[in-house]
C-alpha cells in the first residue's frame, strides 16, 4: 500500500520542522498554513500521498517521482504538489535551499472561491507541477517567500488573509508561465468537458487500499456523471485531445497500476480488481497488449 502523511506527521518527522508546533488549533476554520526553509530538507523523502497541499521553491538539483511521472529537476524550479497525487524526492545535489509552504483543505478552500485561483497549478492533478524559473524569477520568488516566513512569525492578526494573498501572487506567477490557453476564460463548451472530464478522471485516484475498487470505469459511466451523452464526450475529448474516453481511461488505468506495481506490495490480482477488473487475466492481457511485458515481470524489472 502506498502511504499516506499527515500534517501530524510532517510535524514529529521532518528536519524543517523541528522544534516546532504542528497545527494551530486556534485557526478554525481557516486551516493551517506553515512556511520552512529547504536548507533542513531530507536528502530523500519516500513516495507517498500527503494529507496536505505544498508549494516548493527549489534551489538545487534531483528527482521528482510525481504520480506516474519521474521528472529531473536539473535547474531552479517552482513545485506545485496536490494532496491527491504521491510523490517522492531524491536531492542529487548537495546545495538544497529555497524555501516550501504547506497548508491543508481548509486553508486552500477559503481561497477557491476566488474565481482568480482556479486554474492553479496545485489544483491541477493532470498536469506536471513543474516550473523551471530563471534568475529574475528566482529573486522575485524568494523574495515572497522570505515576507512569508516573517510575517507568519508575527502577531498580526490577519496574517492568515496575507498568506492567501502570497500564495495568490505565486500561484499567479506559475500561471504566467502555463500556456495561454490552459489560463484563457473564454474556453469553448468543448473544451470545457474535457477538463471537467480529466478532473473526474483524475479524482478517482490514488487508491490507497486493496479494498477501494473505482467506481467509474466506462465511458459510460463518465459520461453519465458529467451529464452528457457518451457520443458527446467522446467528441469533445478527440477534437481537445486526439484520444478517446476510453483510451483516457485505459492510460490512466495503465498509469496507476505501474505505480501500484513499483511502490506497493498489492499482489497483482489485487491490483486488478481495484482497478475494475473482474478477472486478474483481463488486466494482464491489456496490460501486456499496452507495455509489452507482463505485469509482474515488469514489478520485477522496475524495482
Amino acid at each position: 500500500m502506498i502511504p499516506s502523511e499527515s500534517v501530524a506527521h510532517f510535524y514529529l518527522t521532518h528536519p524543517a520542522a523541528k522544534g516546532l508546533k504542528g497545527p494551530d488549533k486556534t485557526t478554525g476554520d481557516e486551516g493551517h498554513f506553515n512556511v520552512f526553509s529547504r536548507v533542513f530538507c531530507n536528502k530523500y523523502t519516500s513516495y507517498a500521498r500527503r494529507d496536505f497541499y505544498k508549494i516548493s521553491l527549489i534551489i538545487g538539483k534531483g528527482i521528482l517521482s510525481y504520480g506516474g511521472n519521474q521528472i529531473e529537476i536539473d535547474q531552479n524550479a517552482l513545485v506545485f504538489f496536490n494532496r491527491n497525487v504521491p510523490y517522492s524526492w531524491q536531492a542529487l545535489s548537495d546545495e538544497q535551499a529555497g524555501y516550501f509552504c504547506l497548508f491543508t483543505d481548509e486553508f486552500l478552500s477559503t481561497m477557491t472561491r476566488a474565481k482568480t485561483v482556479s486554474d492553479c497549478p496545485i489544483l491541477r492533478s493532470d498536469c506536471i507541477p513543474v516550473y523551471f524559473i530563471n534568475q529574475e524569477q528566482e529573486e522575485y520568488l524568494m523574495g515572497i517567500f522570505s515576507k512569508m516566513q516573517v510575517d507568519i512569525e508575527s502577531g498580526y492578526v490577519h496574517k492568515y488573509d496575507l498568506m492567501r494573498n502570497y500564495v495568490n501572487v505565486i500561484a499567479h506567477e506559475a500561471m504566467k508561465m502555463q500556456p495561454s490557453e490552459v489560463a484563457d476564460p473564454n474556453l469553448n463548451g468543448s473544451t470545457r468537458l474535457s477538463s471537467a472530464f480529466r478532473e473526474l478522471l483524475e479524482r478517482q485516484f490514488p487508491i490507497e487500499s486493496p479494498e477501494h475498487k473505482l467506481q467509474l470505469k466506462t465511458a459510460k459511466d463518465y459520461a453519465g456523471k458529467l451529464g452528457v451523452h457518451v457520443n458527446h464526450l467522446n467528441r469533445a475529448l478527440k477534437e481537445n485531445t486526439g484520444k478517446t474516453t476510453t483510451e483516457h481511461i485505459i492510460d490512466r488505468i495503465l498509469s496507476q497500476s505501474k505505480i501500484m506495481l513499483r511502490h506497493s506490495n498489492w499482489s497483482v490480482a489485487e491490483i486488478a480488481f481495484c482497478l475494475g477488473f473482474e478477472y486478474p487475466a483481463y488486466f494482464n492481457n491489456l496490460f501486456k497488449k499496452q507495455i509489452g511485458i507482463t505485469p509482474k515481470s515488469y514489478r520485477v524489472h522496475e524495482r
